[in-house]
């Protein structure tokens, strides 16, 4: 399930809750390109994911790709232990997250 958080003029957050597999990977891919604007900032909180596989993944690849497109940026906040164990399977952590 997608969350709408604080939107400013520089920033959108978006919250994602639940699984975020090939189950539920094709409607949040429709639910989070509906919610990307023109903000420089994608702020994805994923602390409530309670389980990730790689369709997952390659949704966040997707969402970072269509930010770039868009002239934004998307940063991971809060990567729950689910999420943060795909991205360390993929050696995907410092290219989603903060290297800190």
């Amino acid at each position: 399930m997608l969350r709408v958080g604080k939107r400013t003029k520089n920033r959108l957050t978006l919250g994602v809750e639940g699984e975020l597999s090939i189950y539920a990977a094709e409607q949040l891919k429709g639910e989070l390109l509906e919610n990307i604007t023109d903000c420089p900032l994608l702020v994805l909180d994923l602390s409530a994911v309670s389980e990730m596989d790689t369709a997952g993944l390659q949704l966040l690849y997707a969402l970072k790709r269509e930010c770039a497109v868009r002239a934004s940026q998307l940063r991971i906040d809060k990567p729950s232990p689910a999420v943060l164990e795909v991205l360390e399977l993929c050696n995907a952590r410092e290219y989603f997250t903060d290297p800190a």
